[in-house]
């Protein structure tokens, strides 16, 4: 897949070549409003969109790092209306690895939202609406815009869907284009060719996620079965259908209808979990700060429980009732049987459950019914096989202290992955409670506490003897060993992370780079910074946002165009001024795959004054002097992200990212046009080298 994408890359800059000049685009979207009438006051408010080819917009579970922004509709209050449930977006998801950002989700061509509610009355409904569109080459600034639906028809009878349709205008400031992508500026149009990710690629990477998502909710099932709630069940269970029933195939039968009730109890659990809450609340949880804290919260709770400190029970009248239901006569009293193990047995699956449901909303609206069926497969596989060869309950090891070893192991688990719901929500909140090297540094306690658990170093309250050998001295069991080796070699290699080594393969979980205070790796370490270069403006606040490859390289780099400025009069070099964004993918493509180049940050560091200036930074808003309406973008300027947008369009005329245009001191450009999304390395050298030739012999 790699390859391939570097490929078409390739193939792209060949084809783009001098057209890759940024200009204003206009927005390619296409909005159409639909108030659909189902019975009495209940209506569906739909959002119709249309998009330019090449051009997507983000899912509202966009996935990736949790800065993408994915789009939003704001109801303003009004006593006529009242809305059901959350809006639900449909269309063909196109789901894709990007590196450095993670998976991401997006609709291409179109997509509807549709908001139930109930509307008692002929009224207004108006409201604002926030999204972003992107294409294989940039990402336009974050737009808003206001919506209206005109209701007329409301309580006029009880006409079905078919007939009860009421349109309202397409929301105003589109483009209708042809071809792949339409670039405009005021006197100028010029089109580009982009290269689509193919369908066929799409979908097999669609399975895969589904494929692997049921064989992880497999494990997590079999890990359950691990759990003293559920193992010591095990041989009660079993031996009872095999006792009370006339025949061993009756045995089997009963053993089988039991399995199959535990399947289908799990299975309609994660139905109606998708049914409820739609197709990508629970995903919703890696960008909602609340929801990654409140499950912080049960992810602690359910941590502390597996070690030991309390058990979680559901009510015991659940139990009662279930239990009294139970038996071997029919399927319906073997289902209540399921029922009453599976309530009982909540204190060891509901931790197993809880993560398992987060990670299955990444498969839309059959992830949790395709992660629950997984979890349930695994939990009542060994119910189903010890019936059918009830000679093994004999070779099975017997309940003890190694069960609760178990569940402790689980804990510290636990207590790891609720980390990273803390961290999400810290990294949202942009609070610094939970820097990189403060996570790492307890994942790397975790692994060696858990460590030395297995090796019988550390001890809890509840814990059994440990077995001696017939020397009389304590032991541990090959098998914890291996997993005693396994968890000191995991904290080692964190080890380095403390430094800011990439750790690569956790690279989706840590914190990213830029909240590292310290970094003494890559290209040349930070303490090789240019002291004479010290950005100071909005510095403390957007160094979090630096790529990885600017922390490691030592390159400084300013967020302030009219600093920048002064640094290039004083050191007399000319100003790259890199207009990105915090959730722009093809900028972290370009950082990672042309940046990284030693010969191209060679350049960066020792021959330009680099600005990064986000358009869509909109936490610090600008002093009340500062702020003015824009004639470029026709809007207010309010925040910094909105001075940077605004520089952008009146000073380049383009409003895509990432773009790097050239000037001097000054201000004067020093190239024509600017340089926008291309892989090509060599490319960029040339061009970098021809802007600090042109720079010269201007002075």
């Amino acid at each position: 897949m790699k390859v391939l994408r570097i490929a078409l890359f390739a193939f792209l800059s060949i084809v783009l070549t001098y057209n890759s000049f940024g200009q204003i685009t206009q927005d390619p979207t296409t909005w159409t409003l639909e108030a659909k009438k189902i019975k009495g006051d209940k209506y569906n408010l739909i959002f119709h969109l249309k998009l330019t080819d090449a051009f997507h917009i983000y899912s509202m579970a966009p996935g990736g790092d949790g800065t993408l922004i994915s789009p939003a509709f704001q109801f303003d209050k009004n006593s006529n209306i009242k809305l059901i449930g959350k809006i639900k977006e449909a269309g063909k998801l196109i789901t894709e690895k990007v590196e450095d950002v993670g998976t991401i989700k997006y609709f291409e061509k179109s997509a509807t939202y549709t908001q139930p509610a109930e509307i008692h009355g002929n009224t207004i409904i108006k409201g604002k609406q926030k999204y972003q569109i992107c294409n294989h080459e940039f990402c336009l600034p974050p737009k808003t815009k206001p919506f209206t639906f005109n209701i007329t028809d409301a309580g006029a009878g009880t006409d079905t869907a078919a007939t009860a349709i009421v349109s309202a205008p397409a929301i105003t400031d589109t483009t209708h284009q042809t071809g792949v992508a339409a670039l405009t500026a005021t006197d100028t149009s010029k089109t580009v060719t982009t290269i689509k990710t193919k369908a066929a690629i799409i979908d097999k990477e669609q399975k895969k996620s589904l494929f692997l998502l049921f064989f992880e909710a497999l494990i997590g099932g079999l890990l359950a079965v691990l759990t003293p709630c559920v193992y010591s069940m095990i041989p009660i269970t079993v031996s009872f259908f095999t006792k009370r029933s006339k025949t061993r195939a009756q045995g089997i039968r009963n053993a089988i209808y039991y399995s199959l009730s535990i399947i289908i109890i799990f299975t309609v659990l994660g139905v109606l979990i998708s049914a409820l809450f739609g197709s990508n609340a629970l995903n919703n949880l890696s960008t909602n700060w609340i929801a990654n804290l409140f499950f912080f919260g049960v992810f602690i709770l359910f941590g502390i429980s597996f070690l030991g400190a309390f058990e979680i029970t559901l009510p015991s009248s659940w139990t009662s009732k279930t239990d009294s239901k139970a038996g071997t006569g029919s399927f319906g009293g073997i289902f209540f049987m399921a029922l009453t193990l599976v309530i009982v047995s909540f204190s060891c699956t509901g931790p197993i459950v809880g993560p398992l449901l987060v990670l299955a909303g990444r498969g839309g609206i059959v992830g949790p019914a395709l992660g629950m069926f997984g979890f349930s497969v695994g939990l009542a596989l060994p119910f189903a096989l010890f019936a059918v060869f009830p000679g093994m309950l004999n070779k099975i090891a017997s309940s003890g202290g190694w069960l609760n070893q178990v569940k402790v192991t689980l804990g510290f688990i636990e207590l790891a992955l609720a980390l990273k719901f803390l961290s999400n929500a810290d990294l949202a909140r942009g609070w610094r409670l939970l820097d990189r090297e403060i996570f790492i540094a307890i994942w790397i306690v975790l692994a060696v506490m858990l460590g030395m658990y297995l090796l019988g170093k550390l001890k809890l309250s509840h814990d059994d003897v440990t077995p001696k050998n017939v020397y009389g001295q304590e032991y541990v069991s090959l098998f914890k060993l291996f997993l005693a080796i396994s968890c000191f070699s995991f904290a080692v290699y964190l080890v380095p992370g403390m430094w800011g080594a990439p750790l690569n393969g956790m690279s989706q979980f840590v914190p990213p780079l830029g909240t590292q205070d310290f970094i003494a790796n890559g290209n040349g370490p930070a303490t090789e910074r240019n002291t004479d270069l010290v950005p100071v403006k909005y510095a403390e606040e957007m160094k979090i946002y630096e790529p990885p490859i600017v922390r490691n390289s030592g390159l400084v780099t300013f967020f302030d165009y009219d600093e920048a400025l002064a640094a290039s009069k004083k050191l007399k070099k000319p100003v790259m001024l890199d207009f990105t964004g915090i959730n722009c993918v093809n900028c972290r493509k370009m950082e990672s795959q042309v940046w990284s180049n030693p010969e191209v940050m060679k350049r960066l560091k020792n021959d330009f004054i680099v600005v990064s200036l986000y358009s869509d930074y909109d936490k610090r808003e600008l002093p009340a002097g500062e702020q003015h309406f824009s004639q470029a973008l026709q809007s207010q300027v309010v925040t910094v992200g909105d001075k940077n947008e605004e520089l952008q369009a009146d000073k380049f005329k383009s409003n895509s990212q990432p773009l790097y245009y050239y000037v001097d001191e000054n201000g004067v450009q020093l190239i024509e046009g600017g340089y926008s999304y291309d892989p090509d390395v060599e490319k960029f050298i040339a061009h970098l080298d021809k802007v600090k030739e042109n720079y010269k012999k201007a002075h």
